[in-house]
């Protein structure tokens, strides 16, 4: 059986501190997505959490990045800040119908993340991922949800997000809880556990541990010693795995993100 694509990146492409770190020295600005798209595999974009784009935007993104790169975007927040989620279906509709499609196969998951007070409420969010559509302008969508709250950690949540084929974002963190529980056919990791006296964010044996984790997702399985709600393992079935350098210290992502792929090239 042959493992899925193994995508790492990084949150964004326009951060100060890596003019000269990441970026060469009097590296163009306005050419920082050319250079990046080329030392990672994949960018999880933060700015449309914020605002909406052009259709032209996300085209002209998609014919900077090469062949095989991939886009996650973050999604509006007014479509995930609000008390009553399933209030929330015209914003989650402008948010899909901007012209993300223009990204066409570059266009990766869409990242549907809350706020670390949100609470489960099992009603209401099975209202939520009921709004989520599968499709637009007949473009294939996929969906991760990253929850913050401790109250998701049930398998009421796990049921209702492997029922819609909605991915459960896997977040390493000190102030949030984590849930490993992969629930549909890709995996969506954050590492965001980064420390800045370390040159790649994490230590050598622990990026060796997170390779091995993600060619574990990559080849179907659930990789032994992280947090799950359920025992029962999800069925061997080779997923595309998303890996993002990101929160942490930030500063460091670009080396940690650089630093995995060649683990997982060796």
């Amino acid at each position: 059986m042959t493992n899925a694509a193994i995508r790492v990146g990084i949150g964004g492409w326009t951060y100060e501190p890596w003019r000269g770190t990441f970026y060469p020295e009097k590296w163009p600005i306005k050419r920082e997505l050319e250079y990046a798209s080329r030392h990672v595999t994949a960018i999880e974009v933060n700015g449309t959490y914020y605002s909406g784009f052009k259709p032209a935007t996300f085209e002209g993104w998609a014919k900077t990045a090469p062949d095989g790169f991939v886009f996650a975007l973050k999604a509006s927040r007014f479509c995930t800040n609000r008390k009553v989620l399933a209030e929330g279906g015209e914003s989650i509709q402008r948010f899909v119908s901007q012209g993300i499609v223009e990204l066409g196969d570059k266009l990766g998951p869409i990242l549907w993340q809350f706020m670390a007070t949100k609470k489960f409420d099992p009603d209401d969010f099975a209202a939520f991922l009921a709004l989520l559509p599968p499709t637009q302008d007949g473009v294939a969508l996929r969906h991760a949800i990253h929850v913050r709250h401790e109250s998701f950690a049930v398998p009421a949540f796990i049921a209702m997000c492997r029922a819609a084929g909605v991915a459960i974002v896997f977040a390493d963190s000190q102030d949030h809880p984590a849930i490993a529980d992969v629930t549909a056919d890709f995996v969506y990791a954050r590492l965001e556990d980064a420390l800045e006296d370390e040159p790649a964010g994490y230590a050598p044996a622990t990026l060796d541990r997170w390779a091995e984790a993600a060619r574990t997702w990559a080849a179907g399985g659930a990789p032994e010693s992280l947090p799950y709600v359920e025992n029962a393992a999800p069925p061997t079935t080779p997923r595309e795995t998303f890996v993002f350098f990101i929160n942490g210290a930030k500063v460091r992502a670009p080396a940690g993100a650089q630093a995995l792929i060649e683990r997982l090239r060796a």
